[in-house]
C-alpha cells in the first residue's frame, strides 16, 4: 500500500492536532489524579501546550501548577513518572508510534507578567502617550 501523501499545511494541521489530542489527555489524566504520585496529584496541574515534532514522535508538554507553587518539583514528578504517562497517551491515542514525552515549566506566563510590567512603566507610557505633531 502507498503512503498517503500530505502537503506542508495538512502536513502541519496534523501535527497541531495531535499535539492537542495529547495535551487533552494528559489534562485528563492529571485531572483525574490518575498519577500514582502525591506531589503530582496533590496539586492542581495545567498543561498549557503540547509541541509535537513533525514525525510525532516527540512531544514537549508546558505544564503550569495552579498557583504557581513548586513547579519544579511538580516537573520533576512529572518525569518520574514519564513512563506510566506515555503508556496511557499511546493507549489512548492510537497511532503506529506513541510519542516520546518530555515536560517543561510553562514560562510564557511569567514572560507576559514582565512584558504587563515593562508597559506599566512611567517612563515607557509617557513615550507611548506623547504625541508626533
Amino acid at each position: 500500500m502507498a503512503r498517503q501523501q500530505f502537503t506542508p499545511e495538512q502536513h502541519s494541521v496534523r501535527v497541531l492536532k495531535v499535539g492537542e489530542r495529547v495535551r487533552h489527555i494528559l489534562s485528563e489524566l492529571l485531572a483525574r489524579q490518575e498519577v500514582h504520585d502525591e506531589r503530582v496529584s496533590a496539586a492542581n496541574i495545567a498543561v498549557t501546550e503540547v509541541r509535537m515534532t513533525p514525525d510525532l514522535r516527540n512531544a514537549t508538554a508546558y505544564v503550569k501548577p495552579l498557583l504557581g507553587k513548586d513547579e519544579s518539583e511538580i516537573v520533576t514528578a512529572l518525569r518520574q513518572n514519564t513512563a506510566y504517562l506515555q503508556r496511557e497517551v499511546a493507549k489512548r491515542l492510537g497511532l503506529k508510534f506513541a510519542p516520546k514525552l518530555k515536560f517543561r515549566t510553562d514560562e510564557s506566563f511569567d514572560e507576559a507578567d514582565r512584558i504587563e510590567r515593562l508597559l506599566n512603566d512611567p517612563k515607557v507610557a509617557r513615550d507611548l502617550d506623547g504625541d508626533d505633531d
